[in-house]
C-alpha cells in the first residue's frame, strides 16, 4: 500500500520523546486514519487506537476509559501510544483532552497521543481554543498527481478530472458511482457535517449556492457584487467573505485576494476563486470526461484550477502567501510571497485569456521572479507533480 509522506512525519513523531499532542489535520478523505495507521504498524511501539465513530453521540466517559487503559499500557511498557479517531465527535473533547494531557505531563506518564477525524473545520475550533502550546499539527491534504500515479496509476487527464482524493480512485471508470461519491462522501458531508455544524449558520442555502457558483468559476475573478446578483440574495458581502472562508477552512474552496488589495470585504473588492482540488469542479459541473478534457476552454479552466489548488497545498507546509494581480486587462494568474520574495506564475492552458500582465507586474516589481506553468521549461505535469522548486 502506498504509504504518505504525512505518514512517515506521524512515525518520525511517535519516535520522539513526548512533548506535543499530535493533530492530524486535513480536508475529508485524504487519507488521515490510513496515515495514522501506518504509522503505528511501523512504529512498533505499544499503542492503543480508539474511534467515536461508531457511536452517535460519544460520552465524556468514553474518552475516559480509553485514556485511562492507554495510560495502563504505558505504564506496563514504559512508553505507548493514543489514538483518538474522530475525536471531535465528543463534546467538550478539547478540554477533556487539555485535562488530560497535563495530569499525565505533571505524573510523567509516557504516554504520546495522536487526534484525527474527518472534521478539520471542528478539530481546528478545539484545538485552537484550548489546546494552545501543547500540540503540533501534520496536514495531510490533496494528493498530487505523482501520489495518485504511484498509487492508482493516475493519467494527468484523470488528475485533472478525477484530482487528489484517493478514496474514489477506485469509483473512476464508472463516472456516476465517482459523481455519487464526490457529492455524498465529500461535498455533502462537509457542508453538512462540518460548515453547518461550526456556528451558527443564518443561511445555510446561501453557503451550499456559494460553494456551487464558486466552484463552477473556480481560477475566475468575480467580485462580491456580482456573486450577490447571481445568487440572487441580499445579504451584504461580509457575510459572503465570512462564508467564504468557512469553505477555504474546510478545504473545499477559498477567495484569493489581488495583491496589494485593500478592503478586501468591499463590494467592488475582486477574490479569485479557487476550488481545493480539481475534483470539486468535475463534481459540480456533471459534464462527461470528452466535454472537460475535449473543450479548451473547459480544460483550460480545470488545468489553472489545478495548479492552483497545488499551490494551496503547498503554501502552508513551504510557507508561502498565495494572491493574484490584475491592472486593467492586464493579469497575473497567482502571485506567491514569501517574505520579501515575489514569484509571478502564470498558467499556459490553451485557453484564451487577457492580454499577458507579466511584463506589467515586473515593472512594479522588479525583484519579482517570473515562473510560466506549461512551457517548455515548466510543464504542467511537472508541477502537478510537485516537482518545481518555488522559493529557494
Amino acid at each position: 500500500m502506498y504509504r504518505r509522506e504525512s505518514s512517515k512525519t506521524v512515525e518520525s513523531r511517535l519516535l520522539e520523546p513526548r512533548r506535543f499532542i499530535q493533530i492530524v489535520s486535513g480536508p475529508r478523505q485524504t487519507g488521515k486514519t490510513t496515515a495514522v495507521k501506518q504509522a503505528l504498524q511501523s512504529a512498533c511501539v505499544s499503542s492503543r487506537y480508539a474511534t467515536a465513530d461508531g457511536l452517535v453521540v460519544p460520552p465524556a466517559s468514553w474518552l475516559e476509559s480509553e485514556w485511562s487503559q492507554a495510560r495502563d499500557l504505558a505504564r506496563v511498557n514504559g512508553r505507548a501510544i493514543l489514538v483518538l479517531d474522530e475525536i471531535q465527535k465528543i463534546k467538550g473533547w478539547a478540554d477533556l483532552v487539555k485535562r488530560h494531557w497535563d495530569e499525565d505531563s505533571w505524573n510523567d506518564v509516557p504516554l504520546l497521543v495522536v487526534l484525527t477525524g474527518s472534521s478539520s473545520l471542528l478539530l481546528q475550533k478545539g484545538y485552537s481554543e484550548s489546546l494552545a502550546g501543547r500540540y503540533e499539527v501534520i496536514r495531510s491534504g490533496h494528493w498530487s498527481l505523482t501520489e495518485m500515479e504511484t498509487a492508482f496509476g493516475y493519467s494527468m487527464e484523470d488528475y485533472l478530472l478525477f484530482g487528489g482524493y484517493p478514496g474514489g480512485a477506485a469509483l473512476k471508470d464508472d463516472e456516476g458511482r465517482w459523481l455519487e461519491y464526490m457529492r455524498d462522501s465529500i461535498i455533502e458531508a462537509t457542508l453538512s457535517r462540518d460548515v453547518l455544524q461550526m456556528e451558527e449558520i443564518r443561511k445555510p442555502a446561501l453557503l451550499r449556492n456559494l460553494f456551487i457558483l464558486g466552484v463552477q468559476y473556480s481560477a475566475q475573478e468575480l467580485s462580491y457584487r456580482k456573486m450577490l446578483g447571481q445568487l440572487d440574495d441580499k445579504g451584504n458581502t461580509a457575510t459572503l467573505a465570512h462564508y467564504l472562508e468557512l469553505l477555504s477552512q474546510a478545504g473545499l474552496l477559498t477567495g484569493l485576494q489581488k495583491h496589494g488589495a485593500k478592503n478586501i470585504n468591499s463590494r467592488a473588492s475582486s477574490p479569485r476563486l479557487l476550488a481545493y482540488d480539481p475534483a470539486l469542479m468535475s463534481a459540480i459541473w456533471s459534464e462527461a470526461r470528452e466535454r472537460l478534457l475535449g473543450i479548451p476552454d473547459n480544460r483550460g479552466h480545470l488545468v489553472e484550477s489545478a495548479v492552483g489548488a497545488r499551490l494551496l497545498a503547498r503554501k502552508d507546509r513551504e510557507r508561502f502567501e498565495v494572491y493574484w494581480w490584475r491592472d486593467g486587462d492586464k493579469e497575473v494568474d497567482f502571485v506567491l510571497k514569501k517574505g520579501d520574495a515575489l514569484i509571478a506564475l502564470e498558467v499556459k492552458s490553451g485557453r484564451v485569456k487577457p492580454a499577458d500582465g507579466m511584463t506589467e507586474f515586473r515593472k512594479l516589481h522588479p525583484h519579482a521572479l517570473p515562473m510560466v506553468v506549461g512551457d517548455v521549461n515548466t510543464p504542467v505535469e511537472t508541477f502537478l507533480r510537485d516537482e518545481v522548486h518555488l522559493f529557494e
